[in-house]
């Protein structure tokens, strides 16, 4: 292992051997952690090329279980995003593509820190089970063509032990590591397609337009690398995605837009990922047609029964549909108002995530437990006018006092005469 680090160190490449050696190493424990924290800041500084990115990724993929989905007919799509503030694109995506005759399995994580995780949102449903067998998740995709469930098996395990050492030896923020990291679970789960939504700005993982650039890069070119076809898009994450932060509040939200009542910016992204994974199902000749199909999935209310279905072969609750009042509800409702006129200049993703973690809608650490029923509504988004003692936002919390999550939202908002907004959709790397 020694000589594994000097070779990093001085800037050399990493041979499939050698590579193979320090994940087996890792995942067996012959490795001690003071020498994988040592070649992990090696990569840090010295990077990796993209044939080392690719070698890394399929050893942590052959380090654990892997899904066969060869039994299900059809190009199967899956998408991933690197995590945001109100970022619950995946649920009306997954319905709306899946109404297509696209299968999708979707297995996700959960939230931690401000990001949501989907999971945590989908279990706000009462009965919603996110935990499916292999045999399970393989059979309701086979028949409905959908499930979104967390991971089965032990998938990728030298990858839970890397992490938790990046983690304490700040190389989280590796390039080469996160695209291994994502991609060695992605593959891992026997999907034949990928698109990723690759977050930029003050609330996501990666805040400058480079370095979220060079992330998608790392990402489609292990995709390239190892035969998967895979784009990634990336999207701004200065201010929250849609107008509700919060578990029950963002599946509200997933059926507005499945409804055709979904917030402008959120139904952009979902049709911006869904065309290119239409096209990689084979049911679009073009972006512009996969648009228009997934449109009308709204249209025609296939998309929302789709969802429905989802919900019902999962055990949850099929009244959310129609009554969000079977999810947790907040005792409080405080309005955030303005205090000042002009336009909203500043909502920092950051901030406002933070905000509805402390009301509980968040975890600080992995154990947290989560109140499903707290969080945020945005009234205005970057750009739009406000008069003084105009409502902002509405805070539901389970508390009458919220002073910290006051105090990063104020923190976070700022009222000026005029602002630049940024686009929503920044790149695409194909």
């Amino acid at each position: 292992m020694l000589d594994v680090i000097d070779r990093k160190r001085n800037g050399h490449q990493l041979s499939d051997q050698e590579l193979a050696f320090f994940v087996q190493g890792v995942v067996e424990g012959t490795i001690p952690d003071y020498q994988i924290s040592a070649l992990l800041m090696a990569i840090y500084f010295q990077g990796m090329t993209d044939e080392e990115q690719a070698s890394l990724t399929m050893k942590m993929l052959a380090s654990g279980d892997q899904l066969d989905l060869s039994t299900i007919s059809g190009v199967k799509v899956d998408k991933h995003s690197t995590g945001g503030v109100g970022d619950k694109t995946s649920l009306p995506l997954a319905a709306m593509v899946a109404a297509l005759g696209i299968p999708v399995p979707m297995i996700s994580g959960r939230g931690l820190g401000h990001t949501g995780g989907t999971l945590d949102k989908l279990e706000a449903i009462p009965g919603y089970r996110i935990a499916l067998s292999e045999a399970e998740f393989i059979n309701q995709v086979s028949q409905d063509g959908l499930a979104i469930v967390g991971a089965t098996g032990e998938v990728a395990p030298a990858d839970k032990k890397i992490y938790a050492l990046r983690d304490v030896t700040d190389t989280v923020d590796s390039i080469p590591l996160i695209a291994s990291s994502i991609m060695s679970k992605k593959i891992a789960s026997g999907t034949d397609a990928l698109v990723i939504d690759v977050k930029t700005g003050a609330g996501a993982f990666m805040k400058t337009l480079d370095d979220s650039r060079a992330l998608a890069k790392a990402l489609v070119t292990i995709g390239q690398q190892v035969g998967l076809d895979c784009n990634a898009i990336i999207s701004d994450m200065n201010q929250p995605l849609g107008n509700k932060i919060g578990n029950a509040l963002e599946i509200e939200e997933t059926i507005d837009l499945l409804k055709g009542q979904g917030p402008a910016d959120l139904l952009e992204l979902v049709l911006t990922l869904g065309s290119y994974m239409a096209v990689m199902g084979g049911k679009a000749a073009d972006l512009e047609q996969g648009r228009a199909k997934l449109s009308q999935t709204i249209e025609d209310g296939s998309a929302l029964a789709k969802f429905k279905q989802l919900v019902i072969d999962q055990g949850g609750d099929a009244r959310v549909i129609e009554d969000y009042t079977v999810m947790p509800q907040a005792k409080y409702k405080i309005a955030y108002q303005a205090n000042r006129s002009g336009v909203l200049a500043k909502l920092t993703a950051d901030e406002i995530g933070k905000a509805a973690m402390v009301l509980g809608g968040g975890r600080q650490q992995a154990e947290d437990q989560l109140d499903y029923a707290v969080g945020i509504e945005l009234h205005k988004k970057l750009g739009d006018p406000v008069e003084t003692g105009e409502p902002i936002l509405t805070i539901y919390s389970n508390q009458p006092e919220i002073q910290d999550a006051l105090a990063l939202l104020d923190d976070g908002i700022e009222i000026a005469d005029q602002v630049e907004v940024p686009d929503l959709i920044h790149e695409v790397i194909e």
